[in-house]
């Protein structure tokens, strides 16, 4: 009896055996089949989760490099959504704004732990709630993941109060 990785004789308990391992592979979803680079801008956008977890400050100590995370989040999140309120025109609007793309995947560890291109950069997978996985948009604030209603905008706290405000999130490293 062959094993299902070993070809060209397919067997019964083997899935190639009905489709082809062409075949086979097409079935499964582009994230499990593409890299990273390979996705389509709507594929690669797609994979926001949308926790609005990249939007918040972050704070780092100048002593150790050590980075916390704030519940303050940019003025254009939408803290019920958990989407950008003005997602065409953020990098007017917010010039420090940062663009992911592919290309940046190396440097990726500043995002949340739980975050879509972060573990898919680092070979991981997506876990059950994501929405891509789940098939609700809710699931991520379902599951707890998303900043929905936690958080408060640049516009309410003084920079120097930052501080005041990190927070650990679940699934935080």
């Amino acid at each position: 009896m062959t094993k299902c990785g070993q070809l060209p004789r397919r067997t019964a308990n083997c899935p190639a055996a009905e489709f082809g391992v062409a075949d086979v592979v097409s079935q499964r979803p582009f994230w499990q089949r593409k890299t990273l680079a390979e996705m389509t801008v709507s594929e690669w956008e797609s994979l926001c989760d949308g926790c609005g977890r990249c939007c918040l400050h972050r704070l780092e100590d100048e002593d150790t490099g050590e980075v916390y995370t704030t519940r303050v989040a940019c003025k254009l999140l939408d803290s019920h959504s958990c989407r950008c309120s003005d997602y065409p025109n953020r990098k007017q609007k917010v010039p420090d704004c940062i663009q992911l793309t592919p290309e940046d995947a190396a440097s990726f560890a500043w995002l949340p732990a739980t975050c879509a291109y972060r573990l898919l950069a680092q070979g991981g997978r997506l876990p059950e709630w994501h929405p891509l996985v789940s098939g609700d948009p809710e699931s991520v604030h379902k599951a707890g993941i998303s900043v929905r209603d936690q958080v408060i905008s640049e516009e309410q706290v003084q920079v120097e109060d930052y501080e005041d405000h990190i927070v650990v999130w679940i699934g935080d490293d």
